[in-house]
């Protein structure tokens, strides 16, 4: 039997075949489930005849588009295991991922083909995925040469809710990114999370696909949690905000998921061009805490926001703030949805009491599977049989939960999650820097951006943006500092650890060169 996600495209063709369940953004070309379950069958087919099996990992390195989303179904209905990859990442990261996994094939976007093959070498683990451009102007694919070879019946695949379906690549604590492991019971109880809260997801409702869906975000809320209730997705190749007006008002979408970055760029185009968001009903912000003066433009808009939390380890949503509390309770991730056990403990993990502060932990049937090859660390993360976080956090008399530091030091721009010590260990490469210390500083565009305060070898001499430029030819951008600040020395315990509290206290008191 196939109890896996790769199943949900059957269930509807069956129940309502003609109904559309995906349409292109910039095209407007509409796919119904029907069609999907047939496309999606054919590429499974497809790729099993080229040696995809269970538990295979196959990686994307693509930009949104329905083919993204048909590889992913396809991949499920074998059993097999997709590894959404960050196309913003550079090759040698890319190669880390497609090495760690170990995957067997890898599907990429026209743009992508040189970062692709630099990462994988040349051989013929590589499939072409059309780009709307492509789409547009006809021209043929290995892609669509696939589907229109594969046996679209319906094959039976043997899938359980245990079964592993994602691995999702969060930036390491050590410097390397950690698979983490997603399971089809996790989008399953995700989706029922999504239905379930107070403005709930359904059969009738449109979304707009714009944030990259190689994160959990994008992909999780709302996209396949729509799809498992039977609602359309309108799908952006890449977030243009005048694009995403003009996208809602055209398919009067009704719930809309996005980071607070994103939502910023919203308001102020709306502030210059026409709009109309009287479809709107649930606009939910994620990834990172959103601004009051974005919420309350928003809101005078008539897009109310909600906010949500959550963490590629719970696949992704763990607590939501409804619209009509996200004022009075501004700074609140919410309580925690339907399902999903929270505490904050202290060290020993004991509870903690009512507003003190500890490390918020989870326990529910929307927690990973722990990460890919990495025993210990799932281990660490998962002991006691609670997700621990590694965010600070506290709770008040209302259960509304409150994360007041990271506890891992996590910078989080543009809903991109970035690690100092993945930047730091980029930057001590530097033959002019003796030391250097990362943290995110608050950035009115991006809610917080990378900046580096570097220490100078003796008698060395380099600019800000020298080494701005340094770190682009090496790691992604979105990691790279924005701003340099020199000093002569790092300030550290007794012990020798970096006090980043006192450096962004420092760099927002100073200013960076």
């Amino acid at each position: 039997m196939d109890h896996g996600t790769g199943h949900w495209p059957t269930i509807h063709a069956l129940r309502n075949g003609n109904q559309t369940a995906f349409i292109n953004a910039e095209t407007g070309a509409a796919t119904t489930f029907r069609e999907l379950e047939d496309r999606t069958n054919a590429l499974a087919a497809a790729l099993r005849d080229i040696g995809v099996a269970k538990g295979d990992r196959v990686a994307l390195v693509t930009l949104n588009g329905v083919p993204m989303l048909e590889i992913l179904f396809a991949i499920w209905k074998l059993g097999a295991i997709g590894v959404p990859i960050n196309w913003r990442l550079s090759a040698s990261e890319i190669n880390y991922i497609l090495d760690d996994c170990g995957a067997k094939l890898i599907f990429h976007s026209p743009g992508f083909a040189g970062t692709v093959r630099e990462a994988a070498g040349e051989d013929g683990r590589l499939i072409e995925v059309p780009d709307n451009e492509r789409l547009q102007n006809g021209r043929t694919s290995t892609y669509e040469t696939l589907i229109a070879e594969g046996d679209s019946s319906r094959a039976v695949a043997d899938v359980e809710l245990d079964d592993i379906c994602t691995i999702m690549y969060t930036s390491g604590t050590t410097g390397f990114p950690k698979g983490a492991m997603l399971t089809h019971g996790n989008f399953l109880w995700n989706a029922v999370h999504n239905a379930n809260l107070d403005d709930g997801i359904g059969r009738a409702d449109i979304s707009i696909a714009a944030a990259p869906m190689f994160h959990i975000g994008a992909l999780g809320i709302h996209t396949t949690a729509l799809l498992y209730v039977g609602g359309t997705t309108v799908v952006m190749e890449t977030f243009d905000p005048v694009e995403w007006i003009k996208a809602v008002a055209r398919h009067h979408v009704t719930v809309t998921f996005a980071v607070p970055a994103m939502w910023a760029a919203i308001a102020k185009a709306a502030g210059e061009i026409d709009y109309d968001f009287s479809s709107l009903r649930f606009n939910l912000s994620g990834g990172a805490p959103t601004p009051l003066v974005v919420i309350e433009e928003l809101g005078r808009l008539g897009a109310e926001l909600s906010e949500g939390f959550g963490l590629t380890e719970t696949s992704p949503i763990a607590s939501y703030l409804d619209k009509a509390d996200i004022v009075e309770h501004l700074g609140s991730i919410g309580r925690p949805v339907h399902h999903v056990d929270t505490r904050i403990v202290d060290e020993a993990d004991n509870d903690v009491p009512t507003g003190v502060v500890g490390e918020m932990v989870f326990r529910g049937p929307t927690i990973f599977a722990g990460y890919w090859n990495k025993p210990i660390e799932t281990a660490a993360a998962m002991r006691g049989g609670w997700f621990h976080t590694g965010d600070l956090a506290r709770s008040d008399e209302g259960e509304y939960l409150y994360i007041v530091d990271r506890k891992k030091d996590m910078v989080i721009t543009g809903g991109e999650n970035v690690y100092p010590v993945e930047v730091e260990q980029a930057l001590h490469r530097h033959e002019a820097i003796a030391d250097v210390a990362v943290v995110g500083v608050p950035d009115e565009k991006w809610g917080e951006s990378v900046a580096a305060v570097v220490v100078l070898q003796p008698n060395a001499r380099a600019t800000g943006d020298e080494i701005i430029a340094w770190a682009r030819q090496r790691i992604a951008h979105f990691k790279c500092p924005r701003s340099v600040l020199f000093v002569d020395e790092l300030p550290r315990t007794a012990t020798g650890k970096i006090l980043k509290r006192q450096l962004r206290e420092l760099y927002v008191g100073d200013s960076a060169q």
